[in-house]
């Protein structure tokens, strides 16, 4: 629904509020580590249910999208939404151009007829899908959560006596490292930032991992610890942070779009728990575990290597483009990497006005 010039910046949001969550986390966590009753862990659990009230509250108010009510056959009610997103008259020339381009598209797509989820897996959706399905999953294996999840207990357990101030320091830098990444997903685009990204993460991890397994517990192994891990998180919040949700955002049309994003999403949330369920067997000592320490970040450093070639070879640049204009991208360009050299040629309203003559 957000303007085509400002889509990725408003929908990168979405992880700027996820970064705003997890520092007050760690914040709500650092004030209660101290307590020795109940309250430790009741706080912050009952902290969770403002933000969950918040939640429900907003979704009672929240408008419906102009494809929506498209979808549903209710143009005036789309003619009104579009003009509160856009804050023009529902008679605007530009209004009206955009509604009837959003218009033929849909009806572009319907004349195909309606989608299955096992129409989401064949042809350019199907290619689609994958390609959005693989992102969420690298997103998670870069090993972000790790820092986030375990982090605490992995500083202390290397040798950092103050592994919670560590913690609520690295929250810190993802927050304000989310914001160069709202600017650039628009002035450098998708492709470029999300392998910016991966090679600085990738080259991160290597030093910390190195340098870890070199000198365990020693305290330079401390400090390059700190130092590059929030380097990395830098790396990670500025571009696979928020591009992620921003290049699923715009990958499907309008007929499987709310199918393939859940798939996409699950997949995200099926390897956060993964992550969070095997990363203490690999990173503790003890028996049956990988005690890997450090070296786990040789783990997350390939995986990182592994998003820069996905990025090289899968994701196209979609910077600019409405979401209309992303369907004849994939029709069109069959290498991502030629993606930053299309320029749309097709109108689905003047598709439709030919059709109708």
């Amino acid at each position: 629904t957000a303007p085509k010039w400002i889509r990725g910046a408003v929908v990168g949001c979405y992880q700027l509020a996820i970064t705003i969550g997890l520092l007050i986390a760690a914040i709500v966590d650092n004030a209660t580590k101290d307590r020795n009753d109940t309250g430790s862990y009741r706080i912050p659990i009952a902290v969770q249910f403002a933000w969950g009230i918040i939640l429900v509250v907003g979704m009672l108010v929240l408008p419906e999208t102009p494809r929506y009510f498209i979808k549903e056959g209710k143009n005036e009610k789309a003619a009104k939404a579009l003009s509160r997103l856009r804050r023009l008259d529902v008679d605007h020339p530009a209004l009206i151009e955009e509604l009837a381009e959003i218009q033929a598209n849909h009806e572009y797509e319907m004349s195909l007829g309606k989608s299955t989820y096992l129409d989401c897996v064949k042809g350019t959706i199907g290619k689609r899908l994958a390609t959005g399905c693989l992102l969420q999953a690298l997103q998670q294996l870069t090993g972000v959560n790790f820092i986030f999840y375990y982090g605490t207990s992995f500083f202390a357990n290397s040798g950092i006596t103050n592994g919670f101030i560590v913690t609520v320091i690295t929250n810190v830098v993802n927050v304000c490292s989310t914001f160069p990444g709202l600017y650039l997903v628009e002035k450098w685009g998708r492709r470029p930032l999300l392998l910016f990204g991966a090679v600085g993460m990738f080259v991160c991890q290597m030093i910390i991992a190195s340098v870890g397994t070199a000198l365990p517990g020693s305290q330079v192994a401390n400090k390059v610890l700190i130092a590059f891990v929030c380097v990395y998180i830098y790396f990670f919040a500025s571009s696979w942070g928020p591009v992620a949700w921003v290049v699923t955002g715009e990958l499907f049309p309008l007929k499987a779009r709310a199918k393939c994003l859940s798939m996409t999403t699950a997949s995200n949330w099926l390897l956060n728990w993964a992550i969070a369920y095997s990363t203490p067997y690999m990173v503790n000592d003890g028996p049956g575990n990988a005690n890997l320490q450090s070296k786990v970040f040789f783990v997350w450093g390939g995986f990182c290597l592994i998003c820069a070639l996905f990025v090289w070879s899968l994701i196209y640049e979609t910077k600019g483009l409405s979401l209309e204009q992303v369907d004849e991208l994939y029709g069109k360009c069959t290498k991502a990497w030629q993606s930053k050299s299309f320029r749309p040629t097709i109108s689905f309203a003047e598709v439709q006005e030919v059709r109708g003559s």
